[in-house]
């Protein structure tokens, strides 16, 4: 069983990933260098949708093969994003 403890500190990393994605978009980097912003956005959006996955909704405590789906899932979200911003240039 997770404590409140590990839940609190993965809060405040998600909202310190969050507040630095706003923070790159705030800053005019995406207008800059954009590839390069957006891949950190998109590392960094990675990073917070596997946290949430792994304790929030407890994936880190089931079978393999439940977190794999979820995982293809999320690949196909980022494959779908990565066209969408092709489609914007």
């Amino acid at each position: 069983m997770t404590s409140t403890k590990l839940y609190t500190v993965i809060y405040v990393v998600l909202f310190v990933l969050a507040t630095v994605q706003v923070l790159i978009e705030q800053a005019g980097f995406l207008d800059s260098v954009y590839w390069t912003a957006f891949g950190v956005i998109m590392l960094l959006s990675t990073v917070k949708a596997l946290l949430v996955v792994g304790y929030f909704q407890h994936l880190k405590f089931e079978p393999r093969a439940v977190a794999l789906v979820v995982l293809a899932g999320l690949l196909g979200a980022l494959a779908l994003t990565a066209a969408a911003a092709y489609s914007i240039l």
